[in-house]
């Protein structure tokens, strides 16, 4: 989402001037210590491999005579032996019937809407036009607004977008919500051979359409899924959607052995498409277009060769008990009675605080060694000796080769590639996926992971940071590890024009 012009609903928009804070200007200790105690949790285990390395070693430089000699000087019972036993097999239950479940993505697929839906910048501009024009004002906002999006001419909207004036009624809705929806599910069934009837976790989330019966009952109702399946809806919680869907299939996966989840994100836009002339609430209108995933999820071991990729950790941020963050993004109604979303000027500035959060929880998992000692002396420095000096920032590409940025627009992407000092290549998906798909809402990450794909750059052993925005205000991180070596895709979302890809966008498209 890229941030207002305008600082109230009645006030004419002015230039941003609430920029993202800067990483290197302040961290916060209780978000470091949230890192060291989400990697504390897991001690115990590490302090046991060298322990398991050093019997091993002593154990293999130990002849078979001496072994033989010792295993003869231990005298055991029929009692202690049977004893013995029965705890190393109890031991041994426990230890593996309560580590945690590797998580494994088996593969995902994305919506690719069809040539008839795209909306080129003229198209859109004479829309504007006989919508607003008793507004010009309005119309040349918009126009600017689009001048400097980032997108490009390919980009779709739904067919009741298209109409004039638009029509966002309930039926048009459910028909664009079965379109996107019931076409990602059935290239993903398609592609790993899961049947509907094996699918153990059902979740869907789309932040502004929340229909009765849910849109998770109508994936269950078109596929006939089974009766025990569990299902969730999850709505209203903005861009960053997609990945608490990931997070809520992880911690059921983790529960439940041998089992798999399928996650579905999308944002429906028919009835959300804003109808009068606030300028902070056409904003919407200008970014958003259609978008969706579907991701298959198992913890199954059966499925640890064929998965693409291994979820590592995924870190929430909720900013929510700050006022200015909570009021940030919200759904509204203008002076006219016009639903629309508001954006506040403070955006940027709210979403890098966020964003610092963040990343100074998911360092201490995440970083080198060699960063975090660094990141430590100069912390105790400040905190000691000098309280004026600018702490370590660590360098995040040490500890990822790829990185997804929410394409929610080009401020943002420009505001993060500054904040964690990325090159154009590390922010070439998101910039490429906004400039083909537009903001697609939750499901950007995903055009954007198989933007990397298509371009052939994923190799064995790689990771993965996905970085996502959403209203609350939250900002959420994945981070995964590539499973295989993974080669271009023959069909998909960015098949007929990866080829094409990388295009020079320029900072103003003159219309």
């Amino acid at each position: 989402m890229q941030a207002p012009s305008s600082k109230s609903n009645t006030q004419r928009p002015r230039k941003m001037a609430a920029k993202s804070p800067q990483f290197s200007q302040s961290v916060k200790l209780k978000y470091v210590k949230l890192g060291y105690q989400y990697l504390a949790s897991h001690m115990l285990a590490c302090s046991l491999i060298p322990i398991i390395i050093t019997l091993s070693v002593i154990l293999l430089q130990t002849g078979p005579e001496e072994i033989y000699q010792l295993w003869s000087s231990m005298r055991f019972t029929f009692v202690q032996t049977i004893c013995f036993s029965f705890l190393a097999v109890y031991a041994s239950t426990v230890f593996f019937m309560t580590r945690p479940r590797t998580v494994y993505l088996v593969d995902f697929a994305l919506f690719k809407p069809p040539q008839s839906m795209r909306v080129s910048f003229a198209g859109f501009m004479e829309h504007a036009r006989l919508g607003l024009f008793t507004e010009p004002k309005s119309v040349h906002f918009q126009m600017k607004i689009l001048e400097r999006s980032g997108l490009g001419e390919q980009t779709c909207l739904p067919p009741a977008v298209h109409y004039i004036p638009p029509c966002p009624n309930m039926a048009l809705a459910r028909e664009e919500a079965e379109f996107v929806i019931f076409s990602c599910v059935d290239t993903l069934f398609k592609n790993t051979g899961i049947k509907p009837k094996d699918v153990d976790f059902l979740i869907l989330n789309c932040s502004l359409f929340s229909p009765t019966p849910s849109l998770t009952a109508m994936v269950i109702n078109k596929y006939k899924m089974r009766s025990n399946i569990k299902s969730f809806n999850l709505s209203g919680m903005g861009c960053s959607a997609g990945l608490i869907s990931i997070d809520l299939a992880k911690d059921l996966l983790q529960q439940y052995p041998n089992s798999n989840a399928v996650v579905i994100s999308t944002e429906i836009l028919t009835p959300n498409v804003y109808k009068g002339k606030e300028r902070a609430m056409l904003l919407p209108n200008c970014l958003f277009r259609m978008g969706g995933a579907a991701i298959l999820l198992s913890n199954r071991w059966s499925d640890r060769r064929r998965a693409k990729y291994r979820l590592s950790h995924v870190v929430r941020t909720h900013k929510g008990a700050d006022d200015a963050s909570y009021r940030c993004v919200s759904q509204e109604e203008d002076s006219e009675g016009n639903v629309g979303i508001m954006l506040n000027i403070e955006l940027m500035r709210i979403a890098g605080e966020a964003l610092k959060s963040n990343i100074t929880t998911i360092g201490p998992l995440v970083l080198p060694a060699s960063e975090q000692i660094l990141f430590a002396i100069s912390l105790i420095r400040r905190k000691l000796f000098e309280s004026k000096l600018k702490p370590y920032i660590p360098d995040f590409k040490k500890a990822f080769e790829h990185f997804c940025i929410h394409a929610g627009g080009r401020a943002v992407i420009d505001e993060l590639q500054k904040s964690l000092q990325l090159t154009a290549e590390q922010v070439e998906a998101s910039r490429m996926t906004l400039h083909r798909f537009g903001n697609t809402s939750s499901s950007s990450l995903w055009y954007e992971l198989s933007y990397i794909e298509s371009k052939e750059r994923m190799k064995k052993g790689d990771r993965v940071w996905q970085i996502a925005f959403g209203s609350g205000f939250k900002c959420n991180s994945a981070v995964w590890k590539c499973n295989r070596t993974i080669e271009k895709p023959a069909t998909g979302a960015w098949a007929d024009c990866i080829d094409k890809y990388p295009v020079h966008i320029p900072e103003v498209v003159k219309l």
